[in-house]
């Protein structure tokens, strides 16, 4: 049997995932739930019926209640993806989504530390592999019946891993009444229902991906998926489709404007659009109410850990800068390095905390204790709240820079960086230091009229000494994970790869 959650509400007030599909299958199976770009497409009546298909098909190859099932798909295969993902949760397994593009040993290694018993594929995996893997087609071809199995609403659903930026990737649990936190069976009103599609491209096995997987599943429009983000094709999507809501993480949206797609395309359809991920840059947010100017645009935060808690900020020409306030029953405190919690204005230790029962690392109680401390979240970031309990973001713990005693926040850098028409893209964060310990350094995109001396003027008009960087690389694109955060550890890499090349050269 698979680990259990702790239970936070009564099971007759919470549904889990099988039920919430069966649900939307019995009220509306003719309805579409979600299009892949170009490629199938799936209503909610064959979701369920092809779910409860493969959920036969798992208990005949021996997959029981708490079981850790592998889920190793690409990005073109977001219908049967979203299949089997119900379907091992049907069979009372456990869902163990691995990122698109991980290598076969990245697989391996996420499969064992989740226990997974098998893996269910939709793309081809040459060699042995060290459990079970077997095939979506197989599985779906198959006649047996579900299992008589109904989970309960605190049995463990979900390991997904985290992105692994700042660390080796950790397996965050979640139950079914954290996932459904929120939802009913048969609700009053759905989300989105002012859109006839949202459109994203998440990554399968991401956090955001898996929002996205929960919006076909719970809002009243269906979700347009795409392969790959391309900005041109995403715009012409939304136009194609006359999609009412917008997923974006900061990188699609820096793309999205450096490249001009949004005058060649129809956006007006747009009401909503929705960054997460990370917050986004002040310059590109203020871009964004530009090319969607007839939406509204927010700023999600939140994390694979603290989900269902996210804040949302309606971004705000006049108050761009701050992360946003806390929405519903969110709880937001900044703590000092004690654990106390800190007034207005001082900064600390981002915490969130909602009513949903809270996630857990898989398998690693130590870590456990410094994250999840009484339905708190430690959010691995640095802030403070203004007086109106507005959240203003100073940095990643891990990212902020220590210099000679004084702290630099890379994100203020960042978005000073962002202010010259010549940076398309920039990322700031530390290099060790003999004398002062560490010293800012900072990795640029420039675009055709940009140079780096311009840059560095431009930034020493703008910024205190201390917060101007010393060491400079220039890159034709800044590295990113698969949702689009920028891995720092490969371009402090990069940067010592060049100073050893050229030990004079600061």
């Amino acid at each position: 049997m698979g680990e259990k959650l702790p239970t936070a509400a009564r099971e007759a007030d919470v549904v889990t995932v099988p039920r919430l599909l069966a649900a939307r299958a019995g009220t509306e199976p003719g309805r579409l739930a979600l299009r892949l770009d170009g490629g199938a497409s799936l209503t909610f009546g064959d979701w369920h019926r092809r779910s409860e298909r493969l959920a036969g098909g798992l208990a005949g190859a021996g997959v029981g209640p708490g079981d850790r099932v592998g889920l190793v798909f690409g990005n073109a295969c977001w219908p049967e993806y979203a299949i089997a993902y119900c379907a091992a949760q049907r069979a009372g397994a456990v869902s163990v989504p691995v990122p698109h593009n991980a290598t076969p040993a990245e697989c391996d290694e996420i499969l064992a530390s989740s226990g997974a018993t098998v893996a269910v594929t939709g793309v081809p995996r040459t060699g042995e592999p060290p459990i079970p893997h077997l095939p979506f087609d197989d599985l779906d071809r198959g006649d047996a019946p579900p299992p008589e199995v109904d989970p309960r609403p605190g049995d463990l659903a979900q390991i997904l891993y985290t992105s692994g930026t700042s660390g080796k990737p950790k397996g965050v649990a979640a139950s079914h009444e954290n996932l459904t936190f929120g939802q009913r069976l048969t609700p009053l009103h759905r989300l989105f229902d002012h859109s006839q599609y949202f459109v994203h491209a998440f990554p399968i096995g991401t956090t955001a991906g898996q929002m996205a997987l929960f919006h076909s599943l719970s809002a009243s429009p269906p979700g347009l998926a795409l392969e790959r983000f391309d900005a041109e094709r995403f715009c012409g999507a939304i136009a194609e489709f006359s999609v009412g809501t917008v997923f974006l993480v900061p990188a699609m949206a820096i793309d999205l404007i450096a490249s001009g797609a949004a005058a060649r395309h129809d956006l007006s359809s747009v009401v909503m659009v929705a960054s997460s991920g990370a917050a986004l840059p002040q310059s590109v947010a203020l871009a964004l109410t530009e090319i969607f100017a007839g939406a509204t645009v927010f700023n999600a935060y939140s994390s694979t850990e603290a989900m269902p808690a996210q804040l949302l900020l309606m971004v705000d020409p006049e108050e761009p800068e701050s992360a946003g306030f806390a929405v519903g029953n969110v709880g937001i405190r900044i703590a000092g390095e004690d654990g106390s919690s800190l007034p207005p204005g001082e900064t600390g230790d981002v915490w969130l905390r909602c009513p949903a029962p809270s996630r857990s690392y898989y398998g690693a109680a130590e870590e456990n204790a410094a994250v999840f401390q009484d339905g708190w979240v430690r959010m691995g970031d640095v802030g403070y709240l203004d007086e109106e309990d507005r959240l203003f973001l100073v940095d990643r713990e891990s990212d902020v820079v220590k210099s000679g005693g004084l702290k630099v926040s890379t994100p203020e850098v960042e978005s000073v960086l962002y202010d010259h028409p010549g940076v398309r893209e920039a990322a700031v964060f530390g290099v060790p230091h003999e004398v002062m310990g560490s010293m800012v350094a900072a990795a640029v995109v420039l675009g055709e009229d940009g140079s780096l001396p311009e840059v560095r003027s431009f930034l020493r008009e703008r910024l205190a000494r201390h917060k101007v960087p010393l060491r400079w690389l220039t890159v034709d694109a800044l590295p990113r994970n698969e949702v689009g955060k920028v891995v720092k550890a490969e371009l402090r890499e990069r940067l010592e790869a060049e100073r050893s090349r050229a030990p004079g050269d600061a």
